[in-house]
């Protein structure tokens, strides 16, 4: 039930990126379906490829205090637009995105916590 409560949590917040963000968007006609299928997608490339990228680009991390995990999010946000409906305008929108997507991500998460709606039993 965690699994499925977090991948709707995904995909709201992705959709409410694309409705705050104009530089991420569904392509036209794509509909709820799309949404919930960018979002496994998004959970499936940040846990087997996200964790590779961010060992390779450690040393570039490490001078740039935590900063370059930016470009990290947003090639995982790129990658993720490239087998979905969804479309990035570029890899600036890409790293812009993929902040909001963090900032809401985690907004709903404190939501979702807070009810009790997470799965986790005390």
């Amino acid at each position: 039930m965690g699994f499925l409560i977090r991948l709707l949590v995904n995909a709201l917040a992705l959709y409410l990126v694309t409705r705050v963000y104009a530089g991420v968007s569904f392509a036209p006609g794509a509909g709820a379906g799309a949404v919930i299928l960018a979002a496994l997608v998004l959970g499936i490339v940040n846990a087997l490829i996200r964790p590779v990228l961010l060992l390779l680009s450690l040393p570039i991390n490490l001078l740039t205090l935590g900063l370059f995990t930016l470009v990290v999010n947003g090639v995982v946000l790129l990658i993720v637009a490239a087998v979905t409906a969804l479309n990035v305008a570029g890899f600036g929108a890409a790293i812009v995105g993929a902040l909001v997507l963090t900032v809401i991500a985690w907004a709903l998460d404190l939501v979702v916590n807070a009810l009790g709606l997470d799965g986790r039993r005390d």
